[in-house]
């Protein structure tokens, strides 16, 4: 997986990767290092990691930086934000202590989305794109929604405060009341606000499912086991069986692209986002073990069949039902493996800790929310809105708060889909 990432490079950036990967996946890809290292103990890639994490939190600790602002939407920022949000939960080594921490990372940038909730259209929810000038501006879609509330949930679990619930609470009503969760908990892909958010389309993705899947299994335990979070948190896992095959058993696959072919950069990783989330749901929601590790079991074992490929005999495929390598290769293809491969590792490892029971990242309830999107010209903000004090103050007032593994991870935009 590293073998593609260039930014430790001279003249690049630390945090990228080369085209035709975009910035989320260069975060997703480090979330994905915070939690090869929780879960073998390899420090390889830590320094790299805090180096990539920490500078593309700049300049405003946020997770918007001058090289991204002008094309970043609430979809990508969220995926830096659970790469530090997980470095938090995980006692991932916390950075030196003149730069920001984990926790008021993960804060900062929940802070500057929920200054963006708009009310101005689908009575609520985040639009795709964070500024007008985007195409996607005027989509709102279930992935944004869907980082928001799982970073909702988990500070709410970590920190223990009632403000950060309250806000997984109304994006969850939100998603269903505007109909992107169907009553069989399957997740459309969204809509534009032109049609209200009602004309859905109706792909369907399995990172949708896995990140509320999490954010559910927090507010479960968040409110220490209540009924109606673990019938959720169930209803959604029970949902995924969708993208498990049967021949062979239990195997994950992209089900809206593998079969036909059609799987473009970003939805070739899709799938390790879905393994991690699961793993750590059997850790915060205990209940659900049973269900997911024999899924991550098979699709573990037919994924590791797959790594053959390449120059070196060591490159992964894409599709893990063909027990063998497709031709295809790539970052998201190398990470998919090592998400689904290490993820059996779960019940090895602690579970994620909070704020009370070991965690030691400092947080700052008051960061963030100095660039919220919006129509102000580039020209005039350097790609950068203004903040809306009302909506971000009122978020923070109430918050004061291996082998083989490492063969996959040495050798081995966001999703545009126009209707």
């Amino acid at each position: 997986m590293m073998t593609y990432y260039t930014g430790n490079q001279p003249g690049d950036n630390p945090g990228n990767l080369p085209s035709p990967y975009y910035w989320w996946e260069a975060g997703a890809m480090f979330g994905a290092l915070v939690d090869y290292w929780a879960y073998t103990g390899d420090s390889t890639w830590n320094d790299m990691t805090t180096q990539a994490l920490l500078w593309q939190a700049s300049p405003d600790a946020d997770f918007m930086p001058q090289n991204q602002t002008m094309t970043e939407g609430n979809d990508d920022q969220s995926f830096w934000a659970m790469a530090a949000l997980s470095a938090a939960e995980r006692n991932f080594p916390n950075p030196p202590a003149n730069k920001p921490q984990w926790l008021a990372l993960a804060q900062a940038a929940f802070n500057s989305q929920a200054a963006r909730w708009d009310d101005s259209s689908c009575q609520g929810g985040l639009r795709w794109q964070i500024f007008t000038w985007n195409n996607g501006f005027d989509y709102k879609n279930t992935i944004s929604n869907g980082c928001f509330f799982n970073i909702a949930a988990r500070l709410a679990k970590y920190t223990d405060n009632q403000t950060y619930a309250d806000w997984a609470e109304k994006t969850w009503k939100w998603t269903v009341d505007v109909g992107y969760l169907t009553s069989e908990y399957r997740f459309w892909d969204g809509a534009n606000i032109a049609t209200n958010c009602s004309n859905y389309n109706k792909i369907e993705w399995t990172y949708n499912s896995g990140v509320y899947l999490l954010g559910a299994a927090n507010m479960y335990n968040f409110t220490n086991g209540s009924e109606i979070w673990r019938e959720r948190t169930l209803q959604i896992l029970n949902a995924t069986s969708v993208f498990f095959s049967n021949d062979p058993e239990n195997v994950m696959y992209e089900r809206a692209c593998e079969p036909i072919n059609t799987c473009k950069v970003d939805q070739r990783s899709f799938k390790a986002y879905l393994s991690r989330w699961m793993a750590e749901t059997t850790q915060i929601a205990p209940f659900t073990y049973d269900i997911i590790i024999p899924r991550l079991r098979a699709s573990a074992l037919a994924a590791a069949k797959t790594c053959t490929g390449g120059p070196n005999g060591t490159s992964c495929g894409l599709k893990w039902t063909d027990q063998k390598w497709d031709g295809s290769l790539g970052v998201g293809e190398q990470m998919s493996v090592l998400e689904v491969l290490q993820s059996n590792l779960a019940r090895d490892v602690d579970a994620p800790v909070t704020d009370a029971n070991g965690g030691t990242s400092m947080g700052n309830p008051a960061a963030g929310g100095s660039k919220t999107g919006g129509t102000m010209p580039p020209e005039k903000t350097s790609g950068m809105g203004t903040r809306n004090m009302t909506v971000v103050d009122k978020a923070g007032a109430g918050i004061l708060t291996t082998l083989f593994l490492a063969g996959v991870v040495g050798c081995t935009s966001w999703m545009i889909y126009e209707t």
